[in-house]
């Protein structure tokens, strides 16, 4: 079986995927790697409001992990999006995105996503605009933090995406 003919199975991350997320995080070669610790942490404290996309193996191919704004709890935060290299090009990041925002919604009665995208990542644009567009809408932006807030050298400028789920199309 091709990796396009892959059966994908959407599931709540285990600890015991931390590893796995931290690679596929790792080899996107466009996201901030956390530590291996914290993918870790994130399958343990915030697995409601995170999802993974696992082949036929049971393996996670790909990841969407977010968390409930403590001061607007309405507002999923969208943290980090990947798909595994072989798995692109699916719409497969699109499909845990809605997955996530579905159960989120339900449980936890969220009406807006944010997430932050640096103005280089056309990827990540275009998946949140297309995911605004379903919904009849287009995503509010603003800087969040600009470049020279950051410590390291070459951090571009974290741009807010802010996207009300409204009703969807």
């Amino acid at each position: 079986m091709t990796a396009a003919q892959t059966v994908v199975h959407i599931d709540t991350p285990r600890v015991e995927d931390g590893a796995a997320i931290w690679r596929i995080a790792r080899d996107s070669q466009v996201l901030d790697l956390n530590s291996s610790y914290s993918y870790l942490l994130w399958c343990r404290d915030f697995a409601a409001t995170s999802v993974v996309a696992r082949d036929a193996t049971g393996e996670p191919i790909a990841f969407v992990t977010g968390y409930i704004r403590p001061d607007r709890p309405e507002t999923l935060v969208v943290w980090q999006v990947a798909v595994d290299r072989e798995h692109r090009g699916r719409g497969l990041a699109g499909t845990l995105l809605e997955a996530l925002t579905g159960k989120v919604a339900d449980s936890h009665g969220i009406s807006s996503v944010e997430t932050t995208v640096t103005p280089d990542n056309t990827a990540s644009d275009r998946l949140f605009t297309a995911f605004a567009e379903r919904r009849g809408t287009a995503p509010q932006r603003e800087v969040l933090f600009d470049s020279g807030l950051f410590p390291d050298a070459g951090h571009k400028a974290e741009v807010l995406y802010r996207i009300d789920l409204g009703v969807r199309l």
